[in-house]
C-alpha cells in the first residue's frame, strides 16, 4: 500500500490512522492532480487521510487556503533539484544530466503534481502569480548565470538560457502532464522504468553537442 508521503504514478494514496500536515497535502496533491481545484472536495481528501474534514480546516481554513498550500510546497520541491545539480563548479555536462534525471524522476513518482501545476498555469495561474513573477523569475535568473559562465569558459554553447530551462521543463514534464499520449504511442498500459530511461537518454543525446568544449 503506497505511502501517502511518497506519492507514485497511477496509485491513489493510502490513508494512515492519523494523517501529519505532510500527508495532509500529499493526499491534497493526488486530488487536485486528478480532479482539480472544481472538482476536488476537502471530504475525499479528509477520506484519504482517515481523518475528519474538520480536521483539515483546522490546519487550513478552506479548499483554496489548502489548494495555495499544496502548490507552494509542490513548488518549493521542484526548484530544488536546480540548485543541487546546476553550479559553477560542477562538470557542465555531469550537472546536466543529474538535473534531466531528478526533472524525469518528479514526473515519474508525482504525475498529479506535475499535472497540478500545469492546470493552475492553464487556467491562468491566478494563484501563483507571485511565484511566477517573483521566486520563479528570480531562481531563472540566478541559474542562467551560470549557464552564462559555462559558455564564457567555452564549456556550452552560446543559447538562450531562459528558453532552454523552458524547454527542458515542458519536455521533462511532458511524461507525466502528456502520459496517457505516450502510454498510447509506446502500446503501453502504463510507462515503464525503462521508458523514463528512454527518454533521458534521448534529451542528453540532444544536449550533448551544447556542452562540448570549444575552442
Amino acid at each position: 500500500m503506497t505511502d501517502l508521503c511518497e506519492p507514485t504514478r497511477s496509485r491513489k494514496p493510502s490513508a494512515p490512522r492519523r494523517a501529519t500536515l505532510p500527508q495532509i497535502l500529499n493526499a491534497a496533491e493526488w486530488t487536485f492532480g486528478t480532479r482539480g481545484l472544481k472538482g476536488t472536495r476537502v471530504e475525499e481528501i479528509a477520506g484519504l487521510c482517515g481523518i475528519p474534514k474538520a480536521n483539515i480546516l483546522y490546519y487550513f481554513h478552506s479548499k483554496e487556503a489548502l489548494y495555495q498550500a499544496t502548490l507552494a510546497r509542490l513548488l518549493d520541491i521542484w526548484l530544488a533539484d536546480a540548485d543541487e545539480w546546476l553550479s559553477p563548479e560542477r562538470d557542465p555536462m555531469e550537472g546536466m544530466e543529474g538535473y534531466i534525471r531528478a526533472k524525469m524522476a518528479f514526473s515519474r513518482t508525482r504525475p498529479e503534481g506535475s499535472r497540478l501545476f500545469a492546470q493552475e498555469l492553464l487556467s491562468g495561474g491566478q494563484m501563483i502569480q507571485g511565484f511566477l513573477k517573483e521566486t520563479l523569475r528570480a531562481h531563472v535568473e540566478r541559474h542562467a548565470e551560470i549557464f552564462l559562465a559555462w559558455q564564457a569558459k567555452g564549456q556550452m554553447r552560446v543559447i538562450d538560457p531562459t528558453h532552454f530551462m523552458c524547454l527542458l521543463w515542458s519536455g521533462t514534464q511532458a511524461y507525466a502532464d502528456m502520459q496517457v499520449q505516450f502510454e498510447a504511442l509506446l502500446d503501453r498500459e502504463s510507462l515503464l522504468d525503462t521508458d523514463y530511461e528512454a527518454g533521458i537518454e534521448t534529451f542528453l543525446t540532444l544536449i550533448r553537442p551544447l556542452f562540448v568544449q570549444l575552442g
